[in-house]
């Protein structure tokens, strides 16, 4: 290969050793698998039953869902800026992308609480709340509550759900 110089340049190639911190970099991801698109659940998740929980300036809802939903992904997310608190579609897509971040960097917190529990199913929604932005740092610290919190309500009552269903 030759640049418009005249000289040559030469292809680098990037080759990462494999290393403990490659599968912990994987699980931060986020695809679409764990998204929550079904209009099903999204109505059930929003029509009661549910628990809510505020961290300004987001509110997360939440339900553990029955077993019929055994094949989608152990947490299932929603994100959710209504149009009443930005007009400009550029402002709700920053607010979005920047819970969609924070939730990325933090599941591990809501993973490590379902992780004894193999049938249990999480659905979750953040909501935002606000009418103004807020800095990133000021929205992962929220996620971050929330989502401990959420574990939290989990791991504190780990047999509940099955009495619930044989009452």
């Amino acid at each position: 290969m030759h640049n418009s110089k005249g000289g040559k340049m030469f292809r680098l190639c990037c080759f990462k050793p494999y290393n403990e911190d490659m599968e912990s970099s994987q699980k931060r991801s986020f695809p679409k698998t764990e998204h929550l698109c079904s209009r099903r659940l999204i109505e059930a998740l929003f029509a009661g039953g549910s628990k809510s929980m505020s961290s300004f300036p987001i509110r997360a809802v939440y339900m553990i869902l029955p077993p019929e939903y055994s094949s989608t992904a152990r947490v299932s997310v929603l994100i959710s800026v209504s149009k009443r608190h930005f007009k400009l579609a550029v402002k709700r897509n920053r607010v979005k992308r920047q819970i969609r971040e924070a939730y990325r960097k933090n599941k591990i917190l809501l993973t490590h609480a379902l992780d004894g529990k193999q049938e249990t199913r999480l659905a979750v929604a953040f909501l935002w709340l606000s009418d103004r932005l807020h800095p990133t740092s000021e929205v992962e610290k929220s996620i971050r509550h929330l989502l401990t919190r959420i574990a939290e309500q989990l791991t504190d009552r780990p047999s509940t759900r099955r009495h619930e269903q044989t009452v």
